[in-house]
């Protein structure tokens, strides 16, 4: 029997906003960027993960960021903290800040400096998991993270932490949807965090799309998933062929840079990314901009 996933369609990341005077982070854009996601249709709402620069916050600037989304959203939609940290420690404390102000689901990446064995990911899951009764979410992001959990590895760690019950696998290879589904005998709900695979992922099995992509063309992204979900599938091609070097560009150019730059553009600004990042330099801004012109027209 297939476990109900607690998330499923397009799961929009915003960005952290900063003060492009004072550096601090921007509470204010922050709302405002989230009641955005939520009115343009969003599924679900997943502040702090690495879109949201969380690897830069202080805990307090952490714990305003969760507080802040999570108010804003308000239970109109599912949310999904990303309560990643160095230490198993700071993890835990993190689960709890998003348990109490009410997180649907925890997301939890393997950031280690020193390379993980089985044994301390055993541990380190098992003991995030044990701190709330949230639904947790594993993390799959070789590119970020330097750790590269495959479907092997993961389906044994869900069998022995029961509330993991969730996957995003942001490697870029479409056969791990389907292998972690099989392997887990459908128990395990598997979420693509890899955007130019997008439609391929949904094909594969997978529950839903994990995209800072929303925060400039929310209509295009809902409209794809729509789509799929009917099985217009020369409509969801269509779609993507759109989508797809916009979706390559913000990948390319790293998310907190790409898209506080079309932001921008768009007149909604948020900040700079925080150092050591750089803002998008200025001729990559312009591609943007020609691109995001392009997508307004064809929407």
């Amino acid at each position: 029997m297939t476990a109900t996933p607690p998330l499923k369609g397009i799961i929009s990341y915003p960005v952290t906003p900063f003060d492009a005077v004072t550096g601090e982070v921007d509470l204010a854009a922050l709302r405002k960027l989230t009641g955005d996601l939520v009115a343009a249709g969003s599924h679900a709402v997943a502040p702090l993960g690495s879109t949201g620069e969380s690897a830069y916050l202080t805990e307090k600037e952490w714990d305003a960021v969760c507080e802040s989304v999570l108010a804003t959203v308000a239970g109109r939609v599912p949310t999904l903290v990303g309560v990643s940290h160095w230490s198993t420690e700071g993890t835990i404390r993190r689960a709890r800040v998003a348990a109490s102000h009410g997180a649907t689901a925890i997301m939890v990446l393997p950031q280690a400096y020193w390379k993980l064995t089985e044994a301390e990911l055993v541990r380190h899951y098992d003991a995030v998991a044990r701190a709330t009764d949230l639904p947790m979410m594993l993390y799959n992001n070789p590119g970020t993270s330097g750790v590269d959990l495959q479907p092997e590895t993961v389906v044994a760690l869900a069998r022995q932490i029961p509330n993991l019950t969730m996957v995003k696998e942001s490697s870029g290879e479409v056969s791990r949807f389907r292998a972690i589904r099989e392997l887990s005998d459908g128990q395990l709900s598997v979420y693509n965090g890899s955007n130019p695979i997008a439609l391929d992922a949904f094909r594969a099995g997978a529950a839903g799309w994990c995209t800072a992509a929303p925060c400039l063309v929310p209509q295009q992204v809902l409209e794809l998933h729509t789509a799929v979900s009917l099985g217009q599938h020369d409509r969801a091609d269509a779609l993507l062929q759109q989508l797809l070097p916009f979706l390559r560009f913000i990948v390319h150019h790293g998310l907190p840079r790409a898209v506080k730059a079309g932001l921008n553009i768009q007149n909604r600004p948020a900040g700079p990314p925080r150092p050591p990042l750089l803002p998008l330099p200025e001729e990559e801004t312009r591609q943007l901009r020609t691109m995001l012109t392009r997508l307004q027209a064809a929407g």
